[in-house]
């Protein structure tokens, strides 16, 4: 596997990323104390590199039709919130797991955190077809915008550096409800239009924005009142795994529980995306910040009633791939700390595996839910080959876990 390039290369090909949720970068090089992860990649990229990047997104067309050590819970599942009342009780660990490496269905019952299939299709309808009202800074990248919708309803515009970012957000958010996984906000496709009567009250801010000329860009759903969430101890230096065994599953909460459940998908979601802009980019952080894991954890977010919520994908599939022999180290780490999986997830996994067309099944949804999928465009064959191998890994790993712990 390939390793990291030291010293000036490593920091070179990070500028080359430019990868960054965060505010603009500053000019200049950063003082030595901020040279970490989201300060590097605030790096812009040098003209030639966008019409690299350009060309590739033009050459794409749709199809025809840590390193970390393992995963615990963590002594006192430090990183998960604790409390008193309900499921503020430890469980043993045979109350936690079934069959060896499923989440129990007391501990599977995560806090919902909205996003059903009858809450996605309303709100991409009024996403659709509301006005807008404001429209403002916001939602990290300079280039991106808070909007606000007639009724008061908000949603993050996400224009990117280039479409490819588009593309990696709104596959991304499909890949998800293809998993059943319910974290990530509903989304939408918008053609910006300042003279159509969706963008017409805002056609100011729109021609102010630093856009070319009738972009696609995502909408996705802006929520309220979310915490920030620090990861488990499970994933900070010294601590061991979230595997199924008594060690690892010691004094764990009903609460605990169901987040951990949500940490595993989450884990198994980056790997399939390639999305190094959340939990991989923390640990390659480790090497400038050795107490980044103790902060909150980079577009993760928790709702009052405890779901986790997985926002900004940008990095995942399109650039997430492009990039991945940097990366993949440190998602192959987090995946080896994880033998405990939701059993729906497992399920989907072991039938995309079956099928040998995740990527057809991803297009199928995509085009069946966005009237925009053709102006935005689809995965590349390399890509979608990609996607297939990274299915069949983590149906593998599971297989691999059943094997050692099923009995």
């Amino acid at each position: 596997m390939k390793q990291l390039l030291p010293g000036l290369a490593l920091l070179s090909l990070l500028g080359w990323l430019s990868f960054n949720s965060e505010s603009a970068a500053p000019s200049g090089s950063p003082p030595a104390a901020a040279k970490t992860f989201r300060t590097l990649l605030a790096v812009s990229l040098r003209p030639e590199q966008e019409q690299e990047e350009g060309e590739t997104a033009r050459r794409r067309s749709l199809p025809p039709l840590p390193l970390p050590t393992p995963l615990s819970p963590g002594r006192a599942g430090a990183g998960v919130e604790r409390g008193a009342g309900p499921g503020s009780l430890p469980l043993y660990p045979g109350e936690l797991v079934e069959q060896g490496v499923f989440w129990s269905r007391r501990a599977d019952r995560s806090p919902p955190a909205g996003f059903s299939e009858l809450h996605v299709k309303r709100w991409q309808h009024r996403a659709r077809s509301s006005r807008l009202l404001r429209l403002e800074r916001g939602c990290g990248r300079p280039s991106n915008r808070l909007a606000t919708f007639m009724d008061g309803s908000r949603a993050c515009v996400r224009y990117g550096i280039n479409p490819d970012q588009v593309l990696g957000e709104s596959l991304s958010f499909y890949l998800s409800r293809l998993l059943g996984i319910r974290n990530v906000p509903a989304l939408a496709l918008s053609r910006v239009n300042a003279n159509g009567d969706q963008w017409l009250r805002v056609r100011h801010e729109v021609q102010a924005a630093p856009w070319a000329d009738r972009p696609v860009v995502s909408l996705s759903e802006w929520l309220g009142n979310l915490s920030e969430v620090v990861s488990p101890a499970s994933l900070r230096p010294g601590s061991r795994s979230l595997h199924p065994l008594a060690r690892d599953l010691a004094n764990v909460t009903e609460r605990e529980a169901r987040e951990l459940a949500q940490w595993s998908d989450l884990i198994l979601f980056d790997y399939l995306t390639a999305n190094f802009d959340r939990l991989a980019s923390n640990l390659l952080s480790l090497q400038w910040d050795s107490r980044v894991m103790e902060r909150s954890t980079n577009n993760l977010h928790r709702t009052p009633r405890g779901a986790l919520v997985f926002i900004d994908n940008e990095a995942g599939l399109v650039h997430g791939y492009r990039v991945l022999p940097m990366w993949e180290r440190y998602h192959e780490s987090l995946l080896k700390t994880l033998c405990i999986f939701r059993r729906d997830t497992a399920r989907r996994l072991a039938e995309l595996h079956r099928s040998r067309d995740t990527a057809g099944q991803l297009l199928a949804l995509y085009m069946a839910s966005e009237p925009l999928a053709p102006q935005l465009g689809f995965l590349s064959q390399e890509h979608a080959q990609m996607l297939q191998a990274r299915t069949d890994r983590l149906h593998k790993h599971i297989l691999q876990c059943k094997a050692k712990y099923g009995k």
